[in-house]
C-alpha cells in the first residue's frame, strides 16, 4: 500500500520514556550524520474521516484492549496446562511469568513504533520503515500466513469442541467446514467491534502435580512455544492503534490486555493443571468430565469463533487497504466495496480451513505458529524497530546500553524460536500418530 505524503507539520513526540529519545534532542557527542533525520509525515491509510460513510477511528482505548484480550486469550488459555503438565508446574511458571513480561516490553516498542511513524496500519508498513519495499513484501506476507494460520487453529478448536458436543456425530472435516462458514459470515462488518472472552469450568480435585518432570527437546520446545504463543498477538497491534481515537492511548490498552492476560493465563495454568493432573489434554476443556466438557465448550463456542473472526478482520483489512489504496473507496458501501471485502474474508477462510484440516493436532499447530511467525512478530521484530528509532545513541549513556542489549536479547530470542521451533514442531507433526491430514477421525 502507497501512503499518500501531506503537507502537514511534524507530528509531537511521543510519551516520554526512557526508550525512545527524540531525534532532535540527541548528545552532542554524537555525529550528526549518523542518525537519519526524521522522515516527512505521511498521512495513515483512513485519513480524514468527517464526512466518511465508514469510520474507522473510533476505538476508546478500553474497547481496543478487551479486543486485543479477545484475540489474545482463547487459544492461549487452551493449551497452557498441557504446557504445564509436559514441563512441569515449576519451569512453565518461570517461562509464563518471564515470556509475559517480556511480550509486554516488546509491546510497547511497537507502540513507540508507532508513534514515530504515525502512517503504519500494518507490518507491512513497518517493513517498509525498516527494508524499503522488500521489507513491505516479506513482513506483509508474513503478517498474513500468521493470520491465516490463527485462523486456521480457531477452525481447527471449533471442529473439536463440535465433536465434544456431539460426540463425534459426524466426519470431523464437515465440523470444520461449519465452523469456517460461521466464522465467515461474523467476519463481514469492516470495522472492529467489542468481543467477549473465555471462562472454564473444570473438575477432578485428585490429580497427580509434578514440579518438575522428564522430558525431550522435541516435548519441552513444543510446551514452551505454545506457552509464548500465549502472549503472540503483537502482529495485531499495529491495526489495533491505527483505529483508536487517539494513538497514544494504546499504553493503556496494552496495560490491561496484559494485566488481564498473565494474571488469567497464571490462574487457569496452575488451577486447570492442579485439578487435571498430568494427563491434562490441549484444548484444556477435553479434559473435564464428559458433562462438563460439554458445558464449557458450549460456553467457550462464542470465544472461540469471535477471536478467530477478529484476525480474519486484520488480515482481510490489511489485504483491503493494499488494494484501495489511495481512494476513498474504503470509506464507501458500494457494491465494489461491499464484494471486495466478502470476497478477500471467503478466500482468507477456505486457506485456514485447508491449513485445519493438513494439520489437525491442536497442540502441534500451536508450536508451528509460533516458530513460524510469533517468534519474529512477538520478539525479534520489536527489537529491530527499537535498534531504528535509537540508530547512533545505543551506547550513548548506560540506560541506552542496557535497552540496546535488551532488545537484541530479544532479536536472539526470537531466533531461537524459530530455528529450535520449526526442528520441535514437525518432529512432533512427523511423530504424533494422529496427525493424518484430511481425516474424518474424531479429534477432540
Amino acid at each position: 500500500m502507497t501512503s499518500q505524503i501531506v503537507d502537514v507539520p511534524p507530528p509531537p513526540p511521543p510519551p516520554s520514556s526512557d526508550n525512545v529519545e527524540p531525534h532532535g534532542d540527541r548528545p552532542q557527542d554524537i555525529e550528526e550524520e549518523k542518525i537519519d533525520p526524521v522522515p516527512p509525515v505521511r498521512q495513515d491509510a483512513f485519513g480524514d474521516e468527517e464526512f466518511a460513510e465508514v469510520k474507522y477511528k473510533v476505538l476508546k482505548w478500553w474497547q481496543g484492549g478487551l479486543l486485543m484480550v479477545a484475540e489474545t486469550i482463547s487459544l492461549g488459555i487452551l493449551s497452557l496446562p498441557a504446557a504445564v503438565a509436559k514441563l512441569g508446574l515449576a519451569p512453565a511458571i518461570v517461562i509464563l511469568l518471564v515470556m509475559g513480561l517480556f511480550a509486554s516490553y516488546t509491546g510497547y516498542v511497537i507502540g513507540q513504533f508507532k508513534w514515530r511513524y504515525p502512517h503504519i496500519t500494518s507490518m507491512a508498513d513497518a517493513g517498509e520503515v525498516l527494508m524499503g519495499r522488500f521489507g513491505r513484501e516479506l513482513l506483509g506476507f508474513g503478517q498474513l500466513l500468521f493470520l491465516v494460520f490463527l485462523m486456521a487453529s480457531h477452525v481447527l478448536t471449533f471442529s473439536v469442541a463440535m465433536n465434544t458436543l456431539t460426540d463425534h456425530a459426524t466426519c470431523s472435516i464437515l465440523f470444520g467446514i461449519v465452523g469456517m462458514i460461521l466464522s465467515f459470515l461474523l467476519s463481514l462488518p469492516r470495522t472492529l467491534e467489542k468481543m467477549s472472552w473465555l471462562s472454564l469450568v473444570f473438575e477432578n480435585p485428585k490429580a497427580l502435580i509434578e514440579p518438575t518432570v522428564e522430558t525431550s527437546l522435541v516435548t519441552a520446545f513444543t510446551s514452551a512455544s505454545n506457552i509464548i504463543l500465549s502472549f503472540a498477538s503483537h502482529n495485531t497491534f499495529f491495526t489495533f492503534i491505527a483505529e483508536l481515537r487517539d494513538p497514544k492511548d494504546f499504553t493503556k490498552s496494552l496495560a490491561l490486555l496484559q494485566i488481564i492476560d498473565i494474571s488469567l493465563y497464571l490462574t487457569a495454568a496452575v488451577v486447570i493443571y492442579c485439578y487435571a493432573g498430568k494427563d491434562v489434554v490441549a484444548p484444556a476443556l477435553g479434559s473435564a468430565s464428559p458433562l462438563v466438557s460439554k458445558i464449557a465448550y458450549g460456553v467457550a463456542l462464542p470465544t472461540i469463533i469471535i477471536a478467530g473472526v477478529i484476525n480474519s478482520h486484520v488480515a482481510s483489512k490489511a489485504i483491503y487497504l493494499r488494494i484501495f489504496a489511495g481512494t476513498d473507496r474504503i470509506h464507501k458501501r458500494d457494491m465494489v466495496a461491499v464484494s471486495s471485502w466478502i470476497a478477500i474474508a471467503l478466500v482468507l477462510w477456505i486457506l485456514a480451513w485447508i491449513i485445519a484440516t493438513a494439520i489437525p493436532v491442536f497442540s502441534n499447530l500451536l508450536a508451528l505458529i509460533t516458530a513460524l511467525f510469533a517468534s519474529w512478530f512477538t520478539f525479534g521484530l520489536p527489537g529491530a524497530f527499537w535498534l531504528y528509532m535509537n540508530q547512533g545513541l545505543w551506547f550513548s549513556s548506560p540506560r541506552k546500553v542496557f535497552l540496546t542489549v535488551l532488545n537484541t536479547i530479544s532479536i536472539g530470542i526470537g531466533i531461537i524460536l524459530c530455528g529450535l521451533g520449526l526442528y520441535a514442531s514437525g518432529s512432533a507433526i512427523h511423530d504424533d500418530p494422529s496427525s493424518r491430514s484430511f481425516s474424518c477421525a474424531n479429534n477432540a
